[in-house]
């Protein structure tokens, strides 16, 4: 019975629930009914009320006079869209400004006045924003605009907002990292360009100052030859000098038509000398030098027992066309051409070559150092020196040197991935490529010393001439001599201590006075040369002291020095 009963009455409650839910079902479904019906009239009524602005506002119903206010009061006046666009656009820029404005100061640039106008500017922004006229508008009272305020306040803003947006452009350059970086690179590029021609005009300037003979240096030869020709039986040839044969002196080889250099050269080595009656000095110059070089030598004789012997190219009868390779290049056309053809037009185009434009490279006296064994047949032993050096101390340890059976005593010049053969010789050549390390060491012409018994062991001068003859196209390196005695003394040089030749003394304004001081030989090397108005300053001393400026010659010519 229990259990019939709670069956019974469960039965009876489960039915009543089942009605009172659909009971509120329907009324639920009915209400979304109403709801969306109430929705989609007052769309319709919406929009048409949208699509007819005007249409009679008086409605006979009291319903539809009620819906009609409603919806005249959510339609805005004609004019406060406008404004509600011109106020965006004025809070925006106030914001722009703003945030300009607390970037310069966190800069804290130097740019304080344009600081100040873009703060101006945002204090203008506010006090449009803030006029009673412009609040009240933007308000939504309901309250129609006035056409003359309306446009006298649209040509506020839209002159506050132009001089906002030039400002803003003017000084985007100074906010815009991208733009800085543009700016930059554009700048970058035209200095280059700029830096480009002023190294190529500088170039020429200093080719131009390298290659003609000063003023001082023509009075000082012309003066030689006129006192040689004023005094001739004063000035006759010498006998020999049994010294230049004699191989246990100290012998030395100048090549020049510098008078006043190769004194300099000779007289510095004399004057460091511990026993300057050993050293014997061959000068070779060319026909026109040879007797303002004899008469200078006769004017002012060597100190303390030195020996000099001077002679011109033309005294080697064995140097000619058909032995020399180089005689018979620097006598062709084709070369010739090379150097004076058109020099003017093409300088600024081929700056890279114009260091190879000197006049030297056009004289014998460049290359007689590959002919040493032969121009002193009695000799084992010479010191090779430019005639832009100066000797500061004794040198005869160079003779005592053991070079291991090497041809070239001489100081390298390499240091990372500079000065080595790879710079010198063309190594897309397959013969030079097949020959020669590109990373092997360089070394520097203007003091070697030479072993001449070695060298002709070696047969050095048959080699030179080999490869002198392949480039008689230019194609293995360019003009020059140092190109030709790598590949001369390529495995046959042995190198010195650095402090016996110390180089750049011509064109480096950085070379180490320390380095100078404890150097055996200083070297010009560079268009700076220092009997030059366009040498260096700080070196210059260095050389003008041992300028002989008692010679009456070399006041008269006004050296300067």
């Amino acid at each position: 019975m229990a259990v019939a009963f709670r069956g019974g009455r469960g039965g009876v409650g489960s039915g009543q629930s089942t009605g009172l839910r659909s009971f509120f079902s329907y009324r639920i479904f009915i209400s979304a009914l109403f709801s969306f019906l109430f929705l989609a009239t007052f769309s319709v009524v919406l929009n048409s009320s949208r699509h007819q602005p005007h249409q009679d506002h008086t409605l006979p119903s009291m319903g539809n006079a009620y819906m009609q206010r409603t919806f005249l009061a959510l339609q805005s006046d004609p004019l406060k869209t406008r404004l509600d666009l011109i106020h965006k656009q004025a809070t925006d820029h106030l914001t722009l400004v703003n945030a300009y404005a607390a970037y310069a100061r966190k800069l804290k640039l130097d740019a304080s006045k344009q600081l100040k106008l873009f703060e101006d500017l945002a204090i203008n922004f506010s006090d449009l924003q803030s006029k009673p006229g412009l609040k009240s508008a933007v308000s939504d009272n309901g309250n129609a605009l006035e056409e003359d305020s309306f446009r006298q306040l649209e040509k506020e803003v839209k002159d506050k907002v132009k001089t906002a947006r030039m400002m803003i452009v003017e000084s985007k350059e100074s906010y815009d990292t991208q733009l800085k970086i543009q700016k930059l690179k554009d700048t970058i590029f035209a200095v280059q360009e700029q830096l480009t021609k002023a190294k190529k005009n500088g170039a020429v300037a200093s080719l131009i100052s390298a290659k003609s003979v000063p003023k001082s240096l023509h009075c000082l030869a012309m003066r030689l030859v006129g006192e040689r020709i004023s005094n001739p039986e004063k000035y006759k040839d010498a006998p020999p000098d049994p010294a230049a044969e004699d191989p246990t002196l100290y012998h030395y080889a100048i090549f020049s038509d510098n008078v006043i250099a190769v004194s300099v050269v000779v007289r510095s080595v004399v004057m460091n000398a511990e026993e300057p009656w050993k050293h014997v000095f061959h000068v070779v110059t060319d026909r026109m030098n040879l007797a303002a070089m004899k008469v200078w030598f006769k004017m002012r004789p060597l100190d303390r027992g030195a020996h000099v012997e001077i002679k011109s190219v033309e005294d080697f009868k064995f140097l000619n066309s058909s032995y020399a390779p180089v005689l018979r290049q620097l006598e062709s056309a084709k070369l010739q051409k090379f150097y004076f053809e058109n020099q003017a037009e093409n300088a600024t185009k081929d700056s890279h070559n114009l260091k190879f434009k000197n006049p030297k490279y056009l004289s014998m006296l460049n290359h007689l150092r590959f002919y040493l064994p032969e121009m002193y047949p009695k000799l084992n032993k010479i010191l090779f020196l430019d005639d832009d050096v100066v000797v500061q101390k004794d040198v005869t340890g160079l003779w005592k040197i053991n070079l291991d059976g090497k041809v070239n005593g001489a100081v390298e010049t390499c240091f990372g991935s500079f000065h080595r053969y790879g710079q010198y010789l063309n190594f897309s050549h397959p013969l030079i490529k097949g020959s020669f390390n590109p990373n092997a060491c360089a070394w520097a012409f203007g003091m070697n010393i030479f072993d001449l018994n070695a060298w002709r062991r070696e047969k050095c001068t048959d080699q030179y001439h080999y490869w002198q003859n392949l480039n008689e196209d230019r194609t293995l390196w360019k003009l020059g001599t140092l190109p030709p005695g790598l590949i001369t003394f390529y495995s046959k040089t042995k190198s010195l201590d650095k402090s016996w030749h110390v180089l750049g003394l011509g064109y480096n304004p950085g070379v180490s006075m320390d380095e100078i001081r404890n150097a055996g030989v200083i070297h010009y090397n560079g268009n700076m040369k220092p009997w030059l108005d366009i040498a260096m300053n700080q070196y210059k001393s260095l050389w003008t002291k041992y300028v002989d400026n008692e010679m009456e010659f070399v006041q008269m010519c006004n050296f300067g020095l």
